[in-house]
């Protein structure tokens, strides 16, 4: 005999039986997933039958399920072992200790983050990272703001709406995520100017464009694809002679963001802020949470006259930076002004590692889980950052039934490790793992419950 809709509990006794969930939930969501699950059931009883009417714990522990998927955050920390060391679907760089400890100290308390200490008065937010900057790289100023896209939009909208920008058809790149160049570039009013082709930039190219007036020259570096072969491109340092003749500012998108040069990890040689600023660029825009390895942050340095322009413009208070990014960003800035950014920034830790010494800590993975081979591998930057190269590494290589379920298996963990997989074999490389106790702890785990 089929149950009768009856017998199911009201929700205000369930309310009655439901003092841990109020606690723990709060009142309002626990009302509305008990009439959810109250809802649910009924839907259920009315399509299907049944014999036996679901017990209050059961319709309680539904309601519970229901409440946790509700308020678990979506976003939540992984293991990497993939190798990539700027991961973007993994957040990109992780963060030194000091720069957690920085970004967390402005975060739980008051700061002065627009407050003269010294009169008393109302301060800029605008000088915190902007000291560092410029006692790092002898710049006359700087701005920080929320991305390099937004660095980019907002230098040319402040410098450039209306006006000519001239730019090589070989840099109207794609930067991820369906944004390009050109998109940016229209979007801030700026006259786009292509010169060149896909492949040929000469300098009289330049010239030939600056025979009109122009607002500015700007280079974007190809961070993320090469174009190889039957290619040809100005040094910078030309492109801003010809541009300083006509009285033209130029404009350095780097995106990737290189303090350090990279050819010193065995890796091609990335271009660096300090180069552009040696070859004359009046302006240079890069990322923070790239190679620089801080919090996503634009960066924008260079000539007093021009930031200050740029500070004045409209969009820079929609694309500023916030407390915690700026704390963030200066202290990540300190590990390079401290000469210590290769020992205290992860990247640039993880990049440095000789493929011995990650053999050593493959070889002790292999011996904790007592299963697994070492063996030779590639890690690679990743982030739209050095496309093509990669940097000798060893991974655990492990055989298991299905490598895609055993992949499966480990993201559902706590936390989740991403792993790759490479001819039927499941790869984790030490090199972007942080953790190695917790990892193994998975991967012990995934073993046992696999088997």
């Amino acid at each position: 005999m089929m149950t009768s809709l009856r017998d199911l509990p009201s929700v205000d006794s369930l309310l009655k039986h439901a003092d841990d969930l109020l606690v723990r939930f709060g009142r309002p969501s626990t009302l509305d997933a008990l009439r959810l699950t109250l809802d649910e059931t009924r839907a259920r009883l009315k399509r299907d039958g049944q014999t036996a009417s679901p017990s209050l714990d059961s319709i309680l522990a539904s309601a519970e399920s229901r409440l946790a998927a509700w308020t678990t955050p979506s976003l939540a920390p992984v293991i990497n072992a993939t190798g990539v060391i700027l991961h973007t679907n993994l957040g990109r760089a992780p963060l030194s200790e000091s720069t957690i400890r920085a970004m967390n100290a402005v975060a739980a308390n008051y700061s002065n983050l627009e407050f003269d200490m010294a009169t008393g008065k109302r301060g800029s937010r605008l000088i915190h990272a902007e000291a560092v900057l410029q006692n790092l790289l002898g710049v006359e100023s700087a701005l920080v703001v929320n991305n390099n896209a937004s660095a980019v939009l907002l230098v040319l909208s402040a410098l450039a709406n209306k006006k000519r920008v001239v730019i090589p058809r070989s840099q109207l790149v794609e930067i991820g995520g369906g944004f390009r160049v050109p998109d940016v570039m229209k979007q801030s009013g700026a006259k786009l100017v292509e010169i060149g082709t896909t492949n040929k930039v000469r300098i009289s190219d330049y010239k030939d464009a600056l025979a009109e007036p122009t607002a500015l020259v700007m280079r974007a570096h190809r961070s993320n694809f090469k174009i190889i072969g039957f290619t040809e491109e100005p040094e910078l340092a030309k492109i801003v002679d010809v541009a300083r003749k006509s009285n033209v500012f130029v404009v350095d998108d780097l995106g990737s963001g290189a303090l350090i040069d990279t050819a010193k990890y065995g890796l091609a040689h990335e271009p660096t802020v300090q180069e552009s600023l040696a070859a004359g660029v009046d302006i240079v825009c890069f990322s923070g949470d790239k190679l620089l390895g801080g919090p996503q942050a634009g960066i924008i340095v260079g000539k007093k006259e021009l930031i200050d322009r740029i500070k004045k413009h409209p969009l820079a208070r929609a694309v500023r930076a916030d407390k915690i990014s700026l704390a963030g960003i200066a202290a990540t800035l300190l590990h390079y002004l401290k000469d210590e950014a290769e020992r205290e920034i992860p990247t640039v830790r993880m990049m440095s590692l000789t493929a011995r010494q990650v053999e050593v800590r493959t070889e002790a993975w292999r011996s904790a889980l007592g299963q697994g081979e070492v063996v030779k591998s590639e890690s690679t930057v990743g982030g739209g950052s050095l496309p093509e190269e990669s940097m000798p590494t060893f991974v655990l290589s492990l055989r298991v039934k299905s490598p895609d379920k055993f992949l499966a298996k480990l993201r559902e963990a706590n936390p989740p490790v991403i792993a790759r997989t490479e001819n039927d074999r499941v790869l984790l490389d030490p090199r972007t793992v942080l953790d190695d106790d917790a990892l193994l702890r998975v991967v012990k785990e995934a073993l046992r419950a696999y088997r």
